[in-house]
């Protein structure tokens, strides 16, 4: 029998699990966590379930209410056009800061990602392959901090970003297609200029439309969940 995982490394083990439940449409905005079901569910005490809980907090995935408990975060219209703002403004910058160490082997990695994103037709997939895709273009960086907003940013707006891919997929995908094959042709060609301009634009044309839709931003809370399961378990 293994020894139990000491208190720090269980609850980075759970905070990492409840984060990908959490990123993966699993546990959506408004669902309640609770502590007690997380313990049974990691065979660990209330102390490890907290802290996890702690660094879900941090990163913005969950909310913490003082004597009432966790819910995973939710956002407001006006939340999420803050939070696109900024994308619009710093994303740039990282992505100036590491285009002269791009090769043409990441361009064409890149290439082989937006293949892949318009033979795809599977949201989930999408998401994967989209974040693939800008994080490669970023991946030359030197600015952990800036890289680590920005992650922070692409987390707590996952959600929101799913449901905009399950119209856009419908209505307006090859817009997204020619916006990434313009910044990859911006990357490609070494035009700081265009690419930051191509991909402020294509920020900001999301955050609009997102504003189209306040269906996605309002509704009654949903009812608990328990942390191993999602609505389509039945």
């Amino acid at each position: 029998m293994s020894a139990p995982l000491s208190a720090p490394v269980a609850s980075q083990r759970i905070a990492e699990v409840m984060a990908g439940r959490i990123l993966a449409g699993q546990l959506p905005p408004g669902a309640r966590i609770k502590q007690d079901r997380l313990a049974e569910e990691f065979d660990a005490s209330r102390i490890p379930v907290r802290e996890a809980l702690r660094i879900l907090e941090s990163r913005g995935l969950v909310t913490l209410r003082a004597n009432a408990g966790a819910w995973v975060s939710e956002m407001d219209l006006h939340d999420l056009d803050v939070s696109y703002r900024i994308r619009e403004q710093i994303e740039p910058m990282l992505l100036v800061e590491s285009m002269p160490a791009v090769t043409e082997a990441d361009v064409r990695h890149m290439v082989e990602l937006e293949e892949e994103i318009e033979a795809n037709s599977d949201v989930e997939r999408f998401l994967v392959l989209d974040r693939q895709l800008h994080w490669a273009a970023y991946a030359h960086h030197h600015s952990p901090q800036l890289a680590a907003i920005i992650e922070r940013l692409w987390d707590t707006t996952q959600h929101y970003r799913r449901a905009f891919t399950r119209l856009a997929v419908r209505q307006r995908s090859w817009v997204i297609f020619s916006e990434h094959r313009l910044l990859i042709e911006a990357l490609s060609a070494r035009d700081a200029d265009t690419a930051a301009a191509v991909l402020a634009m294509h920020i900001s044309r999301t955050r609009l439309e997102l504003s189209t839709h306040p269906e996605l931003f309002v509704g009654a809370t949903p009812p608990d969940i328990e942390p191993g399961r999602s609505d389509a378990d039945g």
